[in-house]
């Protein structure tokens, strides 16, 4: 027999281990530069916001903490655990509420830790959704969309959310739920998926449709037919017993007509938040844009199941979608600056998690385009957006300024000044016996002074420019005005020199002010505690007193 041809004693082992080659550590630090610089632009956003949430006021001035804190507390501060599972807004709101105890209980009622904690929901939102993207991406291209997603999250346009923590914590824990949900069910985690639905659901209403956006990214991942109508069927109990057993009505001022073409305008403009502060029109063609874009997407991705690899973020854009839906159902309104409910600071998160979708999609389905298109892409969206949103947060921070003075009234148990913010004085009680702000010792009428209950020369107080909108009888009530001076703050006093009350200046003058006063003048609002004979109201500016009116 002929023997097998032997080996060529000079040809390579084929079998033989592959030395490594040593990378120059040069060469391994510029290798990561990239993405460290990513990681960089991706925090930049989050940092803002988080020092926006750290030097936001101790108070919580919102009537829906104080709502809720009412009904959930007796006059001594215990829960009532009951309480806890009733609707708010027609709406779950069980986790919110659990978490507005806390910080009345072993916070302080302090408004800032609610804050920094929805920083921190929206920082684990951003990495729930980092995990979605396909490890055959480059480390480049998924630190860009990484930072793309945490500037769309982290917009200026929801100021709102970092600055009271009320419309944070009513809205975040449910978002960021749905969004851990999302990243679960896109590596086929079920389990994980509903447990995190289940969080949601406690949290507010915008979880709702959550249980149908897992169903349908386990049909796109082309799973089992029983993991995709469990969730489905869990979606239709809870949506019919949240049907069957909410308030009657509309809420937050909701219209209850047919309403067509509002309601379609509310939808395409929470879509396309991101790209206007104020003017619907604008929102609502960038929202029409985006639902377009999104559709030519979703189509590629649902025709070519099993979809693995961008199925989370098709799930993604649907959410975005139910969001939008329940704003326009439940929610339309024209009585909200813009004349859009979709505008409002705290919707823009529906319109972040849908442009957060179509980036990415776009990345996966044009995985052809130069990585530098990529690049300038996610610096123009990061930066653009969070421009325009700089005139919302403004908006923001100015119609918030004057319910500052929640604070005071409280305090003092100004029973009309309560009424005309719409704090609940039935809260007094328990945040008093928790010693929740402001019944604490940290309160102060930011005088650098004079304090509650000192007592003032009233004859060393000079008279200034200013004038009181009305006469200075009713104790309890909101007193307004405007001031030459650039006080400090505002200090109200009986007719011995006791300070009964106080307020906060610096405020936008209105048109009947503005008509009489000089430029450089501000407005004003204070009010007092009960007491007897004639109020006099003082500014105060570097421990100098000014007689008001």
């Amino acid at each position: 027999m002929p023997q097998p041809a032997l080996t060529d004693a000079t040809e390579p082992d084929v079998t033989a281990p592959i030395p490594r080659v040593a990378v120059p550590a040069g060469e391994r630090v510029a290798g990561r530069l990239p993405t460290v610089a990513w990681w960089l632009f991706a925090a930049l956003p989050a940092g803002l916001a988080l020092l926006a949430a750290v030097r936001a006021p101790r108070m919580h001035v919102l009537l829906d903490y104080w709502h809720v804190f009412a009904k959930i507390t007796d006059d001594h501060g215990d829960l009532l655990l009951g309480q806890v599972f009733t609707y708010h807004l027609d709406q779950p709101f069980v986790v919110p509420s659990l978490l507005f105890y806390a910080d009345a209980a072993w916070f302080g009622g302090d408004n800032r830790v609610l804050t920094v904690l929805t920083i921190a929901l929206l920082a684990v939102a951003v990495f729930a959704l980092r995990t979605m993207l396909p490890r055959h991406l480059s480390p480049g291209t998924r630190g860009a969309l990484t930072a793309a997603v945490a500037w769309l999250l982290f917009t200026s346009h929801a100021t709102e959310l970092w600055v009271q923590g009320t419309n944070g914590i009513s809205w975040v824990p449910a978002v960021t739920s749905c969004t851990i949900a999302v990243a679960c069910a896109h590596r086929g985690r079920q389990a994980g998926a509903a447990a995190a639905a289940v969080v949601g659901c406690l949290s507010f209403g915008a979880a709702l449709p959550i249980w149908f956006v897992i169903a349908f990214v386990a049909w796109l991942r082309g799973e089992s037919r029983l993991r995709v109508a469990f969730p489905a069927a869990a979606g239709v109990v809870l949506l019919g017993a949240w049907w069957l057993t909410k308030p009657a009505g509309t809420q937050s001022g909701a219209t209850a007509a047919f309403d067509p073409d509002g309601r379609l305008s509310v939808f395409a403009a929470s879509v396309g938040g991101l790209w206007s502060a104020g003017v619907a029109v604008v929102a609502v063609i960038a929202g029409g844009l985006t639902i377009a874009l999104l559709g030519l997407l979703l189509r590629r991705t649902v025709t070519t199941r099993p979809a693995v690899a961008d199925a989370g973020w098709a799930g993604l854009a649907l959410y975005s979608f139910a969001l939008a839906s329940m704003l326009a159902l439940g929610r339309t309104t024209t009585n909200v600056p813009g004349g859009n409910v979709g505008l409002i600071s705290r919707y823009v998160l529906v319109a972040a998690l849908a442009t957060s979708a179509l980036t990415v999609l776009a990345a996966l389905h044009r995985p052809q385009w130069p990585h530098r298109y990529l690049v300038a892409a996610v610096v123009t969206l990061a930066l653009v957006t969070h421009a325009i949103g700089g005139g919302k947060a403004d908006e923001v921070r100015r119609s918030y300024a004057p319910l500052e003075l929640a604070a005071v009234a409280l305090r003092v148990d100004a029973p009309a000044a309560l009424d005309a913010l719409h704090i609940q004085r039935a809260a007094a009680p328990a945040a008093r016996a928790l010693q929740a702000y402001p019944f604490t010792s940290a309160f102060t009428l930011g005088c650098h002074g004079p304090e509650l209950g000192s007592h003032l020369d009233l004859s060393t107080a000079q008279p200034a420019r200013g004038a009181l909108d009305t006469p200075a009888t009713d104790p309890g009530a909101v007193l307004t005005g405007w001031t030459a001076v650039q006080p400090d703050c505002i200090v109200v006093t009986d007719a011995a020199g006791t300070v009964t009350g106080g307020g906060s200046a610096s405020l936008p003058l209105t048109a009947g002010q503005a008509a009489a006063a000089p430029p450089g003048a501000t407005g004003w609002q204070a009010t007092a505690g009960p007491t007897n004979g004639p109020l006099t109201v003082l500014a105060v500016q570097g421990g100098r007193l000014y007689r008001i009116g």
